[in-house]
């Protein structure tokens, strides 16, 4: 049985923009828009799921997606951090945020690891594996890092090292235990003709 797993990356919010930690922004009227001229673009799928964060329910319905947020699918919990921009942060703490961005085992935020994080992820596509069918995710960038971490077996000090642009599709596709990867093609209409 070969199991499929869409990880979508959220569009657009001003605090994407202004990089700052997840605040629980909704999208902005640009991000829903392109999101919403995205829509049909997805192939159908047995399950659809999201993160719990306002950007990926937004952007999922935007979408045309009907499913639920999961737990396990939640971006990485930056502890005191959130809401602040990773500028005013690297201001006030410049050496926490790096060691936070060179040491995957490092929270001093408070909150939760890279590591952790990946491990979170690795037990969900676990999971995922025993579902027969596409399986669909709007999940936060991050989400997708650690995803493909898992996937291909790498280190987590590469996290930080994977680029997850807004509205692009990372592809997850395997069985007994190994996946292959497609990186992240954008998420565009699907042609009219």
């Amino acid at each position: 049985m070969t199991s499929r797993v869409l990880l979508v990356s959220p569009a657009m919010t001003a605090s994407s923009r202004q990089a700052r930690f997840d605040d629980g922004e909704s999208l902005d009227e640009g991000g829903a828009a392109r999101a919403r001229a995205a829509a049909g673009a997805l192939p159908s799928a047995v399950r659809v799921v999201t993160s719990p964060s306002a950007r990926c329910r937004e952007t999922a319905r935007a979408l045309g997606l009907e499913g639920g947020p999961t737990r396990e699918l939640a971006g990485l919990d930056a502890g005191r951090w959130r809401g602040r921009t990773l500028e005013e942060v690297g201001a006030a703490e410049p050496e926490a945020v790096g060691r936070w961005l060179t040491d995957p085992t490092c929270a001093p935020h408070g909150g939760e690891s890279v590591r952790d994080l990946c491990g979170r992820i690795a037990r969900w596509l676990a999971d995922a594996q025993a579902v027969q069918g596409r399986t669909v995710a709007v999940v936060e960038p991050e989400v997708v890092r650690a995803a493909v971490v898992d996937a291909l077996d790498l280190p987590a000090s590469v996290f930080w090292r994977l680029d997850v642009p807004p509205l692009t599709v990372t592809e997850l596709s395997g069985r007994s235990g190994r996946w292959n990867v497609r990186l992240g093609r954008p998420l565009t209409a699907p042609d009219a003709g």
